[in-house]
Order: C-alpha cells, then structure tokens, then sequence
C-alpha cells in the first residue's frame, strides 16, 4: 500500500481514536474540577501548547474556530489557570486515558515504536499545533500511555494537513466546515452563525483538499517501509476495533 493510501485507509480509525479521550467522562469531569468547561478546556487547552499567546494567534493557529469563540474561551479560562497549564493538564489526561483504555492491547509496543518514527518525520511547516504538541512534554512514557499521546499526535497532524489543503484549496473556513460531513451542526458547534452560504458547488474542492491532506500525512508515513506501513494500519484498524469511544461531542473532539 503506498503512503497515500495508507493515510486514507487510515484516517477514519485516527479521527475517532486521537479524540476518544478528549470527551472520556473522566476527561470531562477533570475539567469541570479545574473549573473549566468542556469547551474551554478544549478550545484553550489545545491552543495552549503554542505557549502564552493572543486569541486571535490561537484563532489563527487553529484555523476553524470562529476568532470570537476562542476569544471567548480564553476569557473564561484566565481566571482559572494560564493557558499553558490547561495544556499541560490536557496532556496529562491524554496518558491517562491511555493507560486506562489501552493497557495490555496487543501490539502496543510495536505501534508505538513505528508511530513515532511517522510522527518525527513529519514536516510541521505551516502547523504550528502539530509542532507545538509534538515538543509537549509526555508525563509519563509508558507504552499505553505512550500510545494515547501518538493517537493524539496523529490528530494534530492530520488536522494540520487539512488546514494546510483546505486553504489551499481556496476554502473560507466556515465553507471548510459547510462541505465537511457534519455541515451545518460543525459549523454551529464552531462558533459560526446562520445564515451559512450554499456550499454545493465546493464539493470538488473539497474533495480535492481531502486529497491534498492525504499526500501531507503521506510524506511522514514514508518513512515506513510498505511492510511496515501495512502493518502499521492493521494495528490502527485493531485498536479502532477494540476501543469504543463516547459518541462524537462537537465542542470537544480534539
């Protein structure tokens, strides 16, 4: 399988296990215990890694969060903590939820060992949460632990990709939302307003920057052999068939 196809093949099982322990119910409650909603722990938490930075940079880090929804995050987080310790925190939750889920799966050791190697050679250029979380330092580096971080990392990756493809492909961000597979619903549950602009006519381009993601995330699966990339993808699929995550929480999936 080439590269591309393995960063297609793949990406339904990372979407879904790199979030899982973003809406875990002990994720959740750890965040109302800082006293932070779901929403502000994810909005802010993820922009956090990128260090004590404006809203509007974080706005423009992440992308396709309405500016004036992060600015509204990193208004209710403030009071509570600075924004790089709610990252730090993130972090923590992240192992801890693979040490929760994911200890004692087969095949653990070995996902770990090639996911980094995927994730060292990936080219940040141009995602600047990708590189920020892929510096964030790991509490604890246990395999299951280790493996909750590199699903994460896989995420932040992959969205970075489609950020990067998406405004290539000429996609206001609210159209990048509209054309995606939640519409409406996505676009609401990031800050945006009806009414939204019809978005029929961007299917091509759309599928066009879904492509585009796939050769991004592509050039760090090169650095695995085919053998390596095949078995890389049963081990994700195996983990996606293992693991059943919360339903999707539009307001924290990341």
């Amino acid at each position: 399988m080439t590269p591309e196809q393995t960063a297609a093949a793949s990406r339904p099982s990372i979407e879904a296990l790199g979030s899982a322990w973003t809406r875990c119910p002990r994720t959740l409650r750890h965040a109302r215990e800082l006293g932070l909603s779901a929403w502000v722990f994810t909005v802010a938490g993820r922009a956090g890694a990128l260090g004590d930075v404006e809203p509007h940079v974080a706005a423009a880090a992440m992308g396709l969060i309405h500016p004036d929804a992060v600015r509204e995050a990193y208004e209710s987080a403030q009071p509570v903590m600075a924004v790089p310790a709610i990252a730090a925190e993130r972090m923590a939750q992240c192992c801890r939820w693979g040490r929760d889920e994911l200890t004692g799966l087969p095949g653990l050791p070995r996902f770990v060992v090639l996911t980094r190697r995927v994730l060292r050679a990936a080219d940040a250029t141009a995602m600047p949460l990708y590189a920020a979380w892929r510096r964030m330092p790991v509490p604890d580096e246990a395999p299951a632990e280790l493996a909750g971080v590199c699903l994460y990392l896989l995420t932040e990756l992959r969205a970075g990709a489609a950020l990067v493809a998406q405004t290539a492909a000429g996609l206001s961000p609210v159209q990048a939302l509209l054309s995606g597979p939640e519409g409406e619903a996505g676009a609401v549950a990031y800050g945006w307003q009806p009414p939204f602009p019809a978005v029929g006519h961007l299917a091509r381009r759309r599928g066009w920057a879904d492509s585009v993601a796939d050769r991004i995330v592509a050039g760090a699966l090169a650095a695995l052999t085919g053998l390596e990339r095949d078995e890389w993808l049963e081990l994700v699929t195996g983990l996606a068939e293992v693991i059943h995550p919360a339903p999707v929480s539009l307001s924290a999936r990341f």
